[in-house]
Order: C-alpha cells, then sequence, then structure tokens
C-alpha cells in the first residue's frame, strides 16, 4: 500500500477541546472584555446591579466578533413563552452598506439587552388582547450567550425573560429568576443566624435527569397519531414488553450509541454537562443526565438538551419522543429534578455530614422544607402537572399524585426522636456492606436506602423531585420550590431574628415545624393502596388530574404567597390557570380529531378489506364443500368488533360537535377530561383487539412491536 492508498485516521477533539466552545462564558468574557467592563458585567451577575448602558455596548461589540468569529450570522433572543417550549427571532448582524458597497455589521448594546417580539400570539392567558402586540425580552445576563449550530447555519442566541408592555410575565424565566432572588433573601437571613457573615447569596441548583423515547423515523411518519399527538393512540401491547426487564442499564444498540455519541458532543459545545447515559426500563426508552448547575442555567439548559435531542435524532433517521407516556402498557418518561440549595461561600444547606442529629443549621432547614411541601402540596403536585403527565402520575410506574416527602431511615429515626423528646441522641449509620465474597472490596452503604415511589426523596444532600414529567419545562417546578421554601425561611427568620434565647428558640422551632407537619412524611410504598388510604386519613390532598390542580395557583393561601416575595400577581396566576385549561382542551382536542381521521381513513377501511377477504374465503370454503366453520366464526367476530368500533366513532364525532358548543374554558377542559377522553377510549379497545386479529399486510399502522424494537 503507497502513501496516497494509506488510510488517514482523522483524530476527534477530546471533551476538554470541545466543551463549552459555543458558549461567550465566563473565560470567553474575561478574555475578550476589557478589566473594567468586565468587573461592571460580573457585579450585574452576581449581585444584581443594574446594567450600565456603556458597559452593555462594550459587552454587544465584544459578544458580536465572537460570534462573527464562530461563523455566526443572526442573533436572536432567545426566550421561553408559555408553550412549555423556547421561541426565537432572528436578525441578521447586516445593518447597512457602506459608500464602497461593503455590509456593515453591527449589533450594539441596546439590541443585547432589549427585544420586541409579539406579544398576542403566544399564550397568555388574557393578559395580552390581540391588538396588544407588544412584549419585551430583556436580557438575562446571568445565563450565557451561546452559538446554536441549526439549519439556518450558526445563530447567537441570548437568553432572555419576556415581558408585556405592563410588565406581566409571559414566559417561565421571569417568575423562576423572581423565585431564585427571594429564596436568596431568606435563605441567608437564616445562615446568618449560625454566624455565617462571608455569605451573601444563596442558589438553588438543578439536576434534571431526562428520559425520552427513540424511534425509526420510517415507521414515525406512518403514525399520525404520534406525529400529531406525540403518542400512540392506537396500539396492541406487543408479544414482548419490559416484562424481562432486560433493557434496563442494557447494552446500548449501536444505532442508538451513535446517537447518543453525536448528542454529547453537541450538548458538550453548548456547555450542557452531559453525564449519565443508559437505557431506561421500556424498550426504545433511554435517559440522559447532567450535572447540577444553578437553577436558571439548568432551565435553560434542559430546553436546549430536549431540542439537541429532537434535532440529532433526525440525523440518524430516527424521532425523538419526549411524551411522557407514549406507548400504552409500559413505562413512561419523567424528568427527575434534583434540588440544592447553596451559599455563596460553599455550604450546601441540605448536607446533614456524618452526624445530621447535631446539625442544628440543617435540621431547620429541613424542618422549614418539610413545613413548606406540606402546606404547599397542592401547588407542588401542580407544578409537576400536564396533559401527558396526567397518564403516568400514580401509574405504578411513577410517583403518585399525592405529595408526599420520604427521608430515609436515618433521618426519619432522628425526626421522630425529636418529636417525641426533642432531642436527637443517636444517629443510625451506614455500616460495611456484605457480600459474601472474600475477594470484593469493603464498600461502605449509605445509611438508609432508597424510595423510587416517593414524589419528594431526600438523597444525602439534595431533595429528588420525580414528578415532573419529561417534556415539561422544569422552569415552573423550580419556581414553585424556591418560593414555597422561601415562605417558610422568611416565617422561621422573622421569629429567630427576635428571640431573646436564640439556641431554644431553634430548637423548639424545629421540634414545632417536624411535629405539626409529620403527615406529609411517608417512607412506604407509594403505589400501594394503602397509602391513598393512609394519606386521606392525613388529610393530604390527592389531586389527580392537570385541570385538578389548576386552581392550586389562585387559591388564597397561593396569591399571598407569590405576591408577599413579587413573584407572581394575582393576574398573572389567574393567567396561567386559564392557559392550562385551554392547554388542555387544545391538545385532547388534536388527539381526538387524530383518532377520528385514523379510525374513518385506515383502520376501518383496512379491516374492512379483510372482512371481506374472510367472505370470500367462507364462500370458497364452502363451495369446495369443506368445513369453513372457523373462517365464519372469525368473520363473526371481526364483524363484531368493526360495528364496535364504527358506533365508538360516531359517538367521538359527536361529542367533538357537543363541545364545540362550550365557550367557558374551564367547563370545556373538564368536558374534555370527563366525557371525551372515555369516547376515546371506547373507540381504542375494539380498534386494539382488531389489531391482534386483522392479516398484518393490511394493518395500516405499525405495531407496538415494530415501534420499540426496531430502533
Amino acid at each position: 500500500m503507497n502513501e496516497t492508498e494509506k488510510e488517514i485516521t482523522v483524530k476527534e477533539p477530546g471533551i476538554n477541546e470541545i466543551f463549552g466552545e459555543n458558549v461567550f462564558n465566563d473565560a470567553v468574557m474575561r478574555e475578550r472584555l476589557p478589566k473594567k467592563t468586565y468587573k461592571e458585567l460580573k457585579k450585574t451577575i452576581d449581585n444584581g446591579k443594574d446594567l450600565d448602558p456603556l458597559t452593555a455596548e462594550v459587552v454587544a461589540h465584544a459578544m458580536k466578533e465572537w460570534a462573527l468569529e464562530k461563523g455566526a450570522t443572526h442573533y436572536t433572543h432567545w426566550f421561553q413563552p408559555l408553550t412549555g417550549i423556547t421561541a426565537e427571532k432572528h436578525d441578521s448582524f447586516i445593518s447597512h452598506e457602506d459608500e464602497e458597497g461593503r455590509v456593515m455589521m453591527e449589533f450594539s448594546g441596546k439590541e443585547l439587552i432589549k427585544g420586541e417580539p409579539d406579544a398576542s400570539s403566544f399564550p397568555s392567558g388574557g393578559l395580552r388582547a390581540t391588538f396588544e402586540a407588544r412584549g419585551y425580552t430583556a436580557w438575562d445576563c446571568t445565563s450565557p450567550a451561546f452559538v446554536k449550530e441549526s439549519g439556518c447555519g450558526k445563530i447567537l442566541c441570548i437568553p432572555t425573560a419576556f415581558c408585556s408592555y405592563k410588565g406581566e410575565a409571559l414566559d417561565k424565566k421571569t417568575p423562576l429568576l423572581r423565585s431564585m432572588e427571594a429564596l436568596s433573601d431568606q435563605a441567608v437571613r437564616l445562615v446568618r443566624l449560625f454566624g455565617n457573615t462571608e455569605a451573601t447569596k444563596v442558589t438553588a441548583s438543578v439536576g434534571p435527569e431526562q428520559e425520552y423515547f427513540l424511534v425509526d423515523k420510517d415507521l414515525y411518519l406512518k403514525r399520525p397519531d404520534l406525529m400529531f399527538a406525540g403518542r400512540t393512540l392506537f396500539g396492541a401491547p406487543a408479544p414482548k414488553g419490559q416484562e424481562m426487564e432486560d433493557h434496563y442499564y442494557g447494552v446500548i444498540r449501536e444505532r442508538v450509541g451513535e446517537f447518543m455519541k453525536d448528542l454529547n458532543r453537541e450538548l458538550w459545545k453548548l456547555g450542557v454537562t452531559a453525564k449519565t447515559q443508559h437505557n431506561e426500563v421500556a424498550p426504545a426508552q433511554h435517559e440522559l443526565a447532567p450535572i447540577y448547575e444553578t437553577a436558571n442555567i439548568a432551565v435553560d439548559h434542559n430546553q436546549l438538551v430536549m431540542e439537541t435531542m429532537k434535532r440529532v435524532a433526525v440525523r440518524h433517521n430516527m424521532r425523538c419522543l419526549l411524551h411522557e407516556k407514549p406507548y400504552a402498557g409500559v413505562n413512561g418518561s419523567g424528568k427527575h429534578n434534583n434540588w440544592s440549595i447553596t451559599t455563596n461561600n460553599g455550604v450546601n444547606l441540605l448536607d446533614p455530614g456524618d452526624t445530621p442529629n447535631e446539625n442544628i443549621q440543617f435540621l431547620l432547614v429541613l424542618s422549614c422544607i418539610i413545613k413548606a411541601i406540606d402546606i404547599h402540596a397542592d401547588l407542588l403536585r401542580q407544578s409537576a402537572a400536564d396533559v401527558g403527565n396526567d397518564h403516568r402520575l400514580g401509574a405504578n410506574e411513577a410517583p403518585p399524585a399525592i405529595m408526599s416527602i420520604f427521608l430515609g431511615e436515618q433521618l426519619d429515626d432522628v425526626v421522630h426522636q425529636l418529636i417525641e423528646t426533642g432531642e436527637a441522641n443517636n444517629v443510625k449509620q451506614g455500616g460495611t456492606l456484605q457480600t459474601g465474597v472474600k475477594a470484593l472490596p469493603n464498600v461502605q452503604k449509605d445509611a438508609t436506602d432508597r424510595n423510587r415511589t416517593s414524589p419528594f426523596a431526600f438523597t444525602g444532600n439534595k431533595f429528588e423531585f420525580r414528578s415532573v414529567g419529561s417534556a415539561d419545562s422544569i422552569a415552573s417546578p423550580n419556581t414553585i420550590l424556591n418560593a414555597i421554601v422561601a415562605e417558610a425561611f422568611c416565617e422561621a427568620a422573622d421569629e429567630l431574628e427576635k428571640a431573646d434565647d436564640l439556641d431554644m428558640a431553634i430548637h423548639d422551632m424545629i421540634k414545632k415545624n417536624l411535629g405539626e407537619h409529620e403527615r406529609i412524611i411517608f417512607n412506604g410504598d407509594g403505589y400501594s393502596d394503602e397509602w391513598v388510604e393512609e394519606a386521606q386519613r392525613r388529610g393530604l390532598p390527592n389531586i389527580k388530574s392537570m385541570i385538578e390542580a389548576a386552581s392550586a395557583l389562585t387559591t388564597d393561601k397561593a396569591v399571598k404567597l407569590f405576591e408577599k416575595f413579587g413573584i407572581f400577581t394575582r393576574t398573572e396566576l389567574e393567567s396561567r390557570e386559564e392557559i392550562i385549561y385551554e392547554t388542555y382542551a387544545k391538545t385532547i382536542n388534536i388527539e381526538a380529531l387524530t383518532m377520528i381521521e385514523m379510525a374513518g381513513k385506515q383502520i376501518i377501511p383496512a379491516v374492512i378489506t379483510y372482512s371481506r377477504e374472510l367472505a370470500d374465503t367462507v364462500n370458497a370454503v364452502a363451495a369446495a364443500g369443506a368445513d369453513a366453520s372457523v373462517e365464519k366464526e372469525l368473520l363473526q367476530e371481526v364483524s363484531k368488533k368493526l360495528a364496535e368500533m364504527k358506533k365508538a366513532l360516531k359517538a367521538l364525532q359527536e361529542g367533538e360537535k357537543k363541545v364545540s358548543a362550550i365557550t367557558d374554558s374551564r367547563e370545556q377542559a373538564f368536558f374534555y377530561k370527563d366525557t371525551i377522553r372515555e369516547l376515546m377510549e371506547s373507540l381504542r379497545a375494539p380498534a386494539d383487539e382488531l389489531e391482534m386479529i386483522v392479516d398484518k399486510r393490511l394493518w395500516p399502522i405499525p405495531t407496538y412491536g415494530e415501534l420499540m424494537f426496531e430502533v
């Protein structure tokens, strides 16, 4: 083999070479900004200092030059409206031509700080009328700008908040940022009581675990329900599902592995700390988990994760399904929201240490969080409510709809000692894991096991909110968490700051909080019927659907909480409740119309064709003088199911006509929940039974077996 025939191997750059290469991060700013400008910007980022226009002008110029070097042609204010996904409008850097006809590239401080997207065409719940179009996007300098590569080319994306002309929040980010400030202010008051004078800020950190399904593109395109609704509306169980438990943590298929490899590299370029990848429980289901980040950056990055998953899947002739329940009969997808709070001098307020019974600051923080979850269990449940999640919560694959806290054996024992005696004199230790194999090393085990059925579980130095849906934005859950904990911290600080004997006051408060709110603590099986009965005896709310949870936003206690800390106004809360009803109704309407179309144009015609073939077979067998009883019985069964399906189809069509006459959004949403969804199930049942009978060559849509195993 000569030199020209030798295969040339190009080494791919390592993680450390590509990580954050498309991010205008702190290192880039330090390098490209004048020292004075950098310091002024950092004051804004770290301390909330107003941004000087001159500073913004210098930053904008440096950001533009950096983006142009990356090959960017446009910039956009990247924001998160109440659709739950992101939005962007691209403007090129082109400003004008000079005297010689050369194009000039400009980007001003004003363009960096403020944008004006149309505010009337996004969900607003009545905050904006069609004729009131003006809205503003404002630069969130606490989340770094980045260059996104897509079919449009390379776009400089500037994370922003989105508000109306009157200042109302029209997005997910603005309330989140407000809640982060509220939590920080109140948490700093608490740590001051324990002598921490260095901390000036407390930050909520989040690590969301993202579950998803992959499906072959060609099969996906043959399923109108997957295209329009994101989930299968028809489908009989495959011969094999997840019952063998062989997919969970199993060897990753080559095709999926190639997808994951590309996904990781795209995310690393964007500064997303994608760390863990593995197969999940259901066939074709997988998970990606990042490292913890500041809450608002974690929210931004999770949106990028979902968007990038969809884009990279297309490259591999697949589609990424983020719906919470794309397939009936197998596990759906969630997004475990790991939440912790840390001071800016490095103290994790949820770290119990080796002796949590002696860690008074931790016990006070823990007791306040327990109080917050108990008082606002309805709000926490609402924060994880979306249409897809209604299929999942309480379905023996995800946490129940009843909110509770899992503490584990160690902390539960400490809590009970404090409640019963006012003192916790001992603490359970983990010990050494006994494997029974001499060659294996000694493993120090934790002092407690984990509980996979708990909605809100303490897992060492953080809480894991396991109820969040896979397709949902994590902004709302973290806004609620920050807000309710800020309230509990505030009430504690108000009382303790006035105490004559601080140590005794803290001791009494811990015992009081734990005693009064012990009912929210549950370490048992959240899937059991017994827990449902026990929770009812304890007086815990069991809110089973998205629209039943919506009213939690506008209770007097919720309005008081949010207005106290300036997170939401009553009007903003009422608008969000209205959007929930509208979203639910529109989503179920799309699903119902999709079912009507698939049943009428695909499934019923296919079954009729099969019936004709059966009838011809019956006649041919009878003409030959043979026994046609089996064929006749099969024909009768198919005809019976076909009649059931046609009757159910007509009922669903009539139901859709009735709902169109309902004008009240709440009433309409509940009609979809209580009536239309029941009619949809009645249509699906005979169709799924027919799938098990009709000749495969005639069945018009890919089956569950194909969708989940041909990836």
